[in-house]
């Protein structure tokens, strides 16, 4: 019998139900803000895998690809309110949100080639000051753009299907949920089973995944092995045939093919793809990805959601003491307008009232840092990334495409990393 490490991803395949398109069981996770853009989704899909998109910030994110001014007008809007420690007045428009998310999505799929399929990632923790009514009109608007796809995360909505199951794709699109426990899959079911709707995926992201995570701060007690044996084991008992993707810390085409040779439908990766060319990140900022050392990544608490993160130590984001700019972003004001980072930051003002500059190492802004990228969140494996390339002259690492990693990914074995070709550095012109 041959072992996981003879075998590679490329001899499995995967498709939703009977007729949906065969696939290579790669999922990118989604990123964001406008980390898995629009231009490295679509190179997956054209490669045979599945892309997300993510929502997060979406009304910044189609300023920026776009040239549209929904924060503009917002911050022009609510602009009397900047000095204010009361936001609960600040509300997103929803007519302008359903414009933003629609333009995004439609955008992205009108490029779209290849036999694969694009996703959109929907997180439940932008509350927007109004957390029902904005992701109504997040996964609304997504599925009247023709997204193929919605992965519901960051903090599962347990009413997410009830709140799109009058409209006409409810049936249509492929709608998944991420978890990390058993317990958070039951508790779902069960809350959405009145909408006679069962999830076509179940995504199990374990605790080396990036960003924020579904434990508390003991999360290196549990590991992802044992919480897929779980699920799966969960899903034959109660005999619910509801495709499971692992997700974090998937390094290796080997660490994929362990997975789907236990059960698994696809893996689910992202940390290899965030140095690509295709990467919405900053190619400063993949540099530092790529710099990092495995003492050089922590998980903390400053994320304004109440969830722990995992970030590089370095984030410009640690510490910074901005003002709260909730009247041109505002993505995570709860429903009454409140927000853990203003309360933090109110705190230091109050504390040292002379000070020209303040520091915040509690919580942070993340709706602006994560506009300006200076959040810097990452999978554990992060500092495994200068191993996938070559290292330049002038010290800095090659960027990768996303058809070499995906490629790696499906082809490899025996745990190895293909490494590029390296790129020949164009030959100056001599003056004269």
């Amino acid at each position: 019998m041959m072992s996981a490490a003879d075998r590679c991803v490329d001899e499995f395949r995967f498709r939703f139900g009977r007729h949906g398109p065969e696939l290579i069981p790669i999922m990118l996770g989604g990123m964001g803000v406008d980390i898995s853009n629009a231009d490295l989704a679509l190179e997956i899909a054209r490669l045979g895998g599945i892309g997300h998109i993510s929502d997060a910030m979406v009304p910044t994110v189609t300023d920026r690809r776009y040239d549209t001014a929904y924060t503009k007008e917002k911050l022009k809007r609510y602009k009397y309110n900047v000095k204010s420690l009361d936001k609960s007045a600040v509300k997103f428009d929803l007519g302008l949100l359903a414009e933003a998310q629609k333009m995004h999505v439609l955008r992205t799929m009108e490029r779209k080639r290849g036999p694969g399929l694009i996703f959109i990632n929907c997180m439940e923790k932008l509350t927007m000051a109004a957390p029902k009514e904005t992701l109504k009109v997040r996964l609304e608007s997504a599925l009247d753009a023709g997204i193929d796809g919605i992965t519901l995360s960051a903090g599962l909505h347990l009413g997410s299907f009830a709140l799109i199951e009058e409209h006409p794709r409810f049936r249509d699109a492929k709608l998944g949920i991420i978890v990390s426990s058993v317990r958070a899959l039951q508790l779902f079911l069960k809350k959405s089973a009145r909408t006679r709707r069962l999830p076509d995926f179940v995504v199990v992201e374990g605790p080396l995944a990036g960003g924020h995570l579904g434990f508390g701060l003991d999360w290196a007690r549990y590991d992802l092995r044992s919480i897929v044996t779980e699920v799966l084991q969960y899903l034959a008992r109660e005999e619910l045939a509801i495709p499971v993707i692992p997700a974090g810390g998937i390094f290796t085409g080997t660490d994929a093919v362990e997975f789907l040779e236990m059960g698994a439908a696809a893996v689910q990766v992202a940390t290899r793809f965030t140095v690509t060319k295709e990467c919405g990140l900053p190619d400063r900022v993949k540099q530092e990805y790529f710099k990092a050392n495995e003492e050089d990544i922590e998980v903390n608490t400053i994320s304004p959601t109440g969830y722990p993160m995992r970030m590089l130590k370095s984030s410009p984001a640690i510490g910074a003491g901005i003002r709260p700019n909730c009247e041109a972003f505002g993505y995570l004001l709860d429903a009454n307008g409140h927000c853990a980072y203003i309360d933090a930051y109110n705190r230091e003002v109050e504390k040292n009232p002379h000070a020209k500059t303040i520091h915040v190492w509690d919580k942070t802004c993340l709706c602006t840092h994560m506009r300006n990228f200076d959040c810097w969140t990452c999978g554990h494996y992060t500092y495994r990334l200068k191993d996938t390339t070559h290292r330049l002259p002038d010290g800095s690492y090659q960027l990768l495409t996303a058809e070499h990693v995906f490629n790696d990914y499906r082809y490899s074995k025996n745990h190895e990393i293909a490494l590029p070709p390296r790129e020949v550095e164009p030959t100056p012109v001599a003056a004269g």
